[in-house]
């Protein structure tokens, strides 16, 4: 079996690739902890390749992102981006409009746990436009 360099420095294998309907670029999402109607929780490990990105989306129960790898980008309505390095935490409260992904000379990796999923996982919206993408200063 074939393992790809950049699944040699993860922790965990890439997974699949995400859908192109909710991300620009490529990304792999691998499910580590799959909805469990007990503890109302998903935990995924997501993969953005260089410039890649998923597209504005809220949370109805939130979410909490855990960098692992590389530097990546994350942005709520009506704020600058902010720029993601390993060991950063994001706490997402429900229902507020993000998206994030990597920068655009970096991998990226982050430990993504949605909570409260007995509300909901995900209401996906708009791609992020390449203006709104290019605006990190």
């Amino acid at each position: 079996m074939k393992t790809s360099e950049n699944q040699l420095n993860e922790i965990f294998p890439n997974g699949d690739l995400a859908s192109a309907d909710y991300f620009t670029g490529k990304a792999w999402v691998k499910m580590l902890v799959p909805n469990d109607p007990v503890l109302n929780t998903a935990v995924g490990n997501v993969v953005f390749e260089p410039g890649a990105r998923n597209n504005w989306h809220t949370h109805p129960g939130g979410q909490i992102l855990i960098v692992t790898r590389g530097t990546g980008y994350y942005q709520e309505v009506g704020k600058p981006i902010q720029l993601l390095q390993v060991g950063d935490v994001v706490n997402i409260p429900p229902e507020l409009k993000h998206w994030h992904g990597a920068s655009p000379d970096s991998e990226f990796t982050h430990i993504a746990i949605s909570t409260n999923t007995q509300t909901g996982i995900v209401d996906w919206l708009e791609p992020v436009t390449d203006e709104q993408y290019n605006s990190f200063k």
